[in-house]
């Protein structure tokens, strides 16, 4: 929809007269919406959209092609990096409602839909999924926004819409365990190292409730505890059952940072240094 305006003059014996400034709006015959069925988005996974068009117009159209560049966006260096990737086969296509076959899709670049015919006063609706690649910004606060569009006809030109995207924040965690010495002896002193790695782009905290725990055989005896090279105390940082080897940080003791993310300014190519908490155990065998 857009508005135009108008206005006459008049030329007479050398005098210039305009008249008022008529203003009305001119109805096109086709619309476009887009929309995310959900609002956010995390690595690796998919999105689903939703492209309506519609023709409120008496004049069909036929041979629409939709294009939708896929969230594109340009890196600093002057590169462009494509943050989601179409999902193949998962295109479907109403027409009032009703299933349509599937379009022509091509997706090199950006994502094309074409072969779409609208008649007089009918509704098209789009639905596909789209899954966020290694080039989707997956830091605090990041976002995706891609456009669709399609001529909009003689006199309207390219008509567009958009839909954005937020980064669902959350915490990844992995964890592992190391002992040394791997070859030890009665009343040796062993030590157990517990790494927890964060990926996500929140933090673990406190009110978190992430415990680690463990059960030691042999058990150990003379524990000394320590988390990111700060000594736990037993009953405070954690507790430890001496006779059945069953050990477990307390309720609020461990945090782990968020990850941090960088991006080749030119390439696009991400890299990602997790956050780490490590926890080291020793005791007499």
């Amino acid at each position: 929809m857009a508005t135009f305006y108008n206005q006459a003059t008049l030329s007479f014996g050398g005098n210039v007269v305009n008249s008022n400034t008529t203003e009305a709006e001119l109805l096109t015959g086709l619309t476009i919406t887009k929309t995310a069925v959900s609002g956010d988005y995390t690595a690796g996974g998919n999105i689903a959209y939703v492209i309506t068009l519609d023709n409120i117009g008496s004049s069909a159209y036929n041979g629409l092609t939709v294009t939708d560049n896929l969230g594109a966006y340009t890196l600093p260096g002057g590169g462009t990096a494509i943050p989601l990737d179409y999902v193949d086969g998962s295109l479907l296509y109403y027409l009032n409602g009703v299933l349509q076959s599937a379009p022509t899709v091509t997706s090199v670049g950006n994502l094309e839909i074409s072969g779409i015919n609208l008649p007089a006063e009918s509704s098209a609706t789009l639905i596909y999924e789209a899954r966020a690649n290694e080039f989707a910004p997956t830091a605090q606060g990041a976002s995706i926004t891609n456009t669709a569009s399609t001529d909009g006809g003689v006199g309207i030109g390219v008509i567009t819409a958009d839909a954005t995207v937020v980064v669902r924040e959350n915490p990844q965690l992995t964890i592992a365990k190391a002992v040394c010495p791997a070859v030890i002896s009665d009343n040796d002193r062993l030590t157990y190292t517990v790494i927890v790695q964060n990926y996500g782009n929140a933090p673990v905290i406190a009110t978190d409730g992430v415990i680690i725990s463990d059960v030691f055989n042999p058990v150990l005896t003379d524990l000394t505890v320590t988390l990111d090279g700060v000594t736990l105390q037993a009953g405070v940082g954690y507790t430890y059952n001496a006779a059945s080897g069953e050990f477990a940080t307390t309720d609020g003791t461990v945090s782990v940072p968020a990850a941090i993310y960088t991006q080749d300014p030119t390439t696009g190519a991400p890299t990602t240094a997790p956050g780490v908490a490590i926890l080291t155990i020793t005791g007499t065998v």
